[in-house]
């Protein structure tokens, strides 16, 4: 009805695709897709001033938005685990996504120690360097961990997970 008619997509599908990220740990073309078609549709609908952009394609470094930007911290510090300990049986995400994504306080503090013992690990100097300049890219735009992510903000949190994580596979120029 909602695509037929033109009216925001139901709240309760937004919820139902994180509830299923959250139970398989694995965020996928089509959840990210269906994510990032709700939280899209909702502020052209209704002219909500709160998200004045959409979310983009790709990556997008300028968003702003916190949940955003901690679903791209998480990419980027379980990038750096897996890197740091090839062929681990459970990272980070597998442990901690549903906590990261819903009530970050509670996780980060750890996973940024844990970042310094993975990163001492890498063998190359260049790829430690690197991620030191991309953690410090995405975390100058957060000033704290908030307690809890409002539901529009944990798909945003899935989105730059999984924005972060294709960049990641994407050959660079």
């Amino acid at each position: 009805r909602a695509i037929l008619e033109g009216l925001p997509y139901p709240q309760t599908l937004l919820q139902a695709a994180i509830r299923r990220i959250r139970a398989e740990h694995e965020v996928t073309h089509i959840r990210a897709a269906l994510i990032k078609a709700c939280l899209n549709r909702s502020p052209r609908i209704i002219r909500c001033l709160e998200q004045k952009e959409e979310i983009k394609v790709s990556l997008d470094i300028n968003n702003t938005n916190i949940g955003y930007r901690l679903g791209r911290l998480f990419a980027a510090l379980e990038k750096i685990q897996q890197e740091a300990s090839p062929g681990i049986n459970a990272t980070i995400r597998d442990k901690f996504y549903g906590a990261a994504s819903g009530t970050p306080v509670t996780v980060f503090g750890n996973l940024m120690r844990l970042k310094n013992h993975h990163l001492s690990k890498l063998a190359n100097p260049g790829r430690r360097v690197y991620f030191e300049k991309l953690l410090g890219g995405v975390i100058a735009g957060v000033d704290d961990f908030p307690a809890h992510l409002k539901l529009e903000d944990q798909g945003r949190f899935a989105i730059g997970y999984y924005h972060q994580m294709q960049d990641f596979f994407t050959k660079k120029s």
